[in-house]
């Protein structure tokens, strides 16, 4: 396996909590009105340093969706999933969207303490 190479983005930038790998921009939030079973989650039109994992039909409040969990490139953390078919038709705006997961990543004005811990300014 070869070196890693990562994109660094400018501006307000989320990045994975445990390696700070950016991960997406502020301005590319399509909505801040999504859970996930450890809390808030995050809608995004895009998100870069990632891999994917297999596809699985998962059933969510909203329906039944096919996803992709997606990792951190630089630590191998989950980070969130990318939407991959929406069953229902009201659904279909997530299609090709990603979902990061807020305890799993830093925001604009977060940063962790040495124990693991975030803060937000």
């Amino acid at each position: 396996m070869g070196r890693i190479f990562t994109l660094d983005l400018e501006g307000n930038v989320y990045s994975c909590k445990y390696c700070h790998t950016h991960l997406a921009l502020f301005e590319d939030i399509l909505s801040k009105r999504f859970l996930c079973k450890h809390g808030e989650a995050y809608l995004f039109d895009k998100v870069v340093n990632v891999m994917v994992g297999e596809k699985e039909e998962r059933n969510m409040l909203t329906g039944m969706h096919t996803v992709v969990d997606i990792f951190c490139v630089g630590c191998g953390s989950i980070v969130g999933w990318k939407y991959e078919a929406a069953h229902e038709e009201s659904q279909q705006y997530k299609v090709g969207k990603f979902i990061l997961e807020r305890f799993q990543v830093l925001g604009p004005n977060t940063w962790s303490h040495d124990d693991g811990s975030d803060v937000e300014d």
